[in-house]
C-alpha cells in the first residue's frame, strides 16, 4: 500500500522547495564542472566512428577496382590468346577472303586488348586515390583518438573526484523530493527547466527577485512574508520566497 505524503504547511513547502533548491545547484555546479566534455568526447566518438566508416567504404570501393583489374586481366590473356590462335591459322589459310577474317579479328582483339588496359590503368588509378583517402581517414582517425583520450581523461579525474558528493547530493534530493507533493514539484522542475541558470524558486533581494531582478511591487513583498501561498514571479515565474523564511537576514540577501 502506497504511503501517503504529509500534508504540509505553505511555509514547510517553500523550506523543501529551497532545500531541494540548494542541493539541486551543487549538482548543477558539479556539471559545469565537467562543462563540454561530454559532449566533446560523444562528437570524438562520432568523428572516429564515421572516419571508420569511411575507411570501411574505401576498402570495398578498392576491392571492387581491383576485381576490375582482375576481369580485364583475364580479357585481355584471352584476345593475346586468339590473336596468336588466328596468326598462326593464316599462315593455312586457302584464300584472301579466310585471310582478311583472320586479319579483322586480329585487329579486334587488338582493340579489345586497348579497351582493358584502359579499363585496368583507369581502375589503378582510383585504386591508387582511394589508398591515399584512407591514409588520410587514418591520420586523422589516429589524432581524433589521441583527442578522445585526453578528454576522457581529464572527464573521467572531474568525475572521479566529485562522484562520491555527487550521488550523495542525488539521493539527499531524492528523499526531499518524495516530500514534496507531486503537482508542486512537476512545477517547480517546469521553472527550473526553463530557466537559464536552474533556480526554480529565489529569495527576494533589494526588494525584486533573486532571479530576474524585476522589482516586486509592495503589496505582492507582504503576501511573500505572509507565508499563506506559493507565489511566482509575475516577470520570470520563478517561486519566491522571504529570505528569513530560509535563515538570511535582509542584509545577507543583498549579496546572494
Amino acid at each position: 500500500m502506497a504511503t501517503q505524503k504529509k500534508e504540509l504547511t505553505v511555509e514547510e513547502k517553500l523550506k523543501a522547495l529551497y532545500d531541494l533548491q540548494q542541493k539541486l545547484s551543487e549538482i548543477d555546479a558539479i556539471k559545469t564542472l565537467r562543462g563540454e566534455l561530454p559532449q566533446e568526447v560523444q562528437d570524438l566518438e562520432d568523428e572516429i566512428a564515421g572516419l571508420q566508416t569511411r575507411v570501411s567504404k574505401y576498402q570495398d570501393e578498392i576491392a571492387a577496382q581491383q576485381d576490375e583489374i582482375a576481369r580485364n586481366h583475364d580479357i585481355k590473356d584471352q584476345s593475346e590468346a586468339m590473336i596468336e590462335k588466328y596468326t598462326a591459322d593464316q599462315d593455312n589459310v586457302r584464300n584472301n577472303r579466310e585471310y582478311d577474317y583472320l586479319t579483322k579479328e586480329i585487329e579486334y582483339q587488338k582493340l579489345t586488348i586497348e579497351l582493358a588496359e584502359k579499363k585496368m590503368n583507369e581502375a589503378a588509378r582510383k585504386a591508387e586515390a582511394l589508398e591515399f583517402e584512407i591514409q588520410k581517414a587514418k591520420e586523422m582517425c589516429t589524432d581524433r583518438e589521441h583527442a578522445l583520450e585526453e578528454k576522457k581523461s581529464e572527464l573521467n579525474e572531474i568525475v572521479s573526484e566529485n562522484k562520491q558528493k555527487e550521488e550523495t547530493l542525488r539521493e539527499k534530493a531524492k528523499k526531499q523530493e518524495n516530500k514534496i507533493e507531486e503537482r508542486l514539484l512537476t512545477a517547480f522542475k517546469r521553472i527550473r527547466k526553463n530557466t537559464r541558470n536552474g533556480l526554480g524558486i529565489v529569495v527576494v533581494q533589494r526588494n525584486a527577485c533573486g532571479g530576474c531582478f524585476n522589482r516586486i511591487p509592495a503589496q505582492r513583498q507582504m503576501e511573500i512574508k505572509m507565508h499563506k501561498k506559493v507565489i511566482v514571479c509575475e516577470y520570470c515565474g520563478r517561486i519566491l520566497i522571504d529570505p528569513e523564511l530560509v535563515g538570511i537576514a535582509p542584509e545577507d540577501a543583498k549579496n546572494k
